[in-house]
């Protein structure tokens, strides 16, 4: 249970050193996307300090170009 307070421990001070400058700056869809990626990946990393089983995205890329590649190498032997 200490992971998930640290890692959202972590997110907290992340984002309060990062949006300061980015609202100083006016730049509200660089914040935007910053909270987006900061909510994923502390999502991310609490999902995997409770070790949940989480997919690896070359699974899926492997699966959507698979096809493809023994096509490919079909015609060429």
């Amino acid at each position: 249970m200490w992971t998930i307070m640290l890692i959202l421990l972590i997110s907290l001070l992340i984002a309060l050193f990062e949006v300061p400058f980015l609202r100083r700056n006016a730049m509200n869809r660089e914040m935007l996307v910053f909270f987006i990626l900061l909510v994923v990946a502390t999502g991310l990393s609490i999902a995997e300090s409770l070790e949940a089983n989480i997919p690896n995205p070359l699974d899926w890329i492997t699966f959507v170009y698979k096809p493809f590649s023994d096509f490919i190498f079909g015609t060429v032997e």
